[in-house]
């Protein structure tokens, strides 16, 4: 192993670093991205049943906020609960961009590695592949062996960036999908909150 990094020259290096980074934010995201505490399951209902018992006062609202992302947007709407629907919207969906945000952290530079990884394999081939000419018009085509040893260190580096590409293009796909079909679970659960909320009002001031 030792010697296909050292056979791939200085660029490997950058090939490693590469890797190395693209493992840490699939890791990251991967323990980050977990539905059950982005959204946890009975929050709504227990925030609803909070509110009918006229227990949702400042402590449960600012609790509510540190609980989770659900947690943090269902409060940003109850904070503006009674200022009209379309303002309870507007404070709802200014938190949720706040929410994606957060949930798309480091997925650019994911992305990027997915991207650069096999331009500097291909980088490193064409450096490898002008040492081989070079050796060419030094030495003439005499020596085979030298010249397939070079053309095989300069392709090493296109096989390892290539290797680091796909996965983290996988990756990256994965968790865009992941992060949208969360968007759309919060999406439904807020939806559900402002209209529980406003049919109640609307019921009470038909009385």
């Amino acid at each position: 192993m030792l010697e296909l990094l050292t056979a791939g020259g200085w660029l490997m290096i950058l090939i490693v670093l590469s890797s190395v980074v693209a493992l840490a934010i699939c890791i990251e995201r991967l323990y980050t991205l977990n539905p059950k505490k982005i959204a946890p399951p009975h929050l709504l209902a227990t925030v609803w049943k909070q509110l009918k018992a006229g227990e949702m006062d400042a402590n449960r609202l600012k609790a509510l906020k540190q609980s989770s992302p659900l947690g943090r947007i269902l409060a940003a709407g109850l904070s503006n609960a009674y200022h009209g629907r379309e303002v309870m919207k507007e404070s709802i969906e200014e938190a949720a961009s706040h929410v994606v945000h957060d949930l798309e952290r480091y997925l650019n530079t994911l992305g990027t590695i997915a991207a650069i990884a096999p331009l500097l394999g291909l980088l490193g081939t064409v450096v490898g592949m002008i040492k081989v000419f070079a050796e060419i018009m030094a030495q003439g085509t005499g020596n085979a062996s030298v010249l397939a040893g070079g053309i095989s260190e300069a392709l090493i580096t296109t096989a390892a960036g290539l290797t680091v590409a796909i996965p983290a293009l996988a990756m990256h796909r994965y968790f865009i999908g992941k992060i949208d079909s969360i968007v759309v679970e919060l999406e439904q659960e807020t939806i559900k909150l402002v209209d529980a909320l406003h049919s109640e009002e609307n019921a009470e001031d038909s009385h």
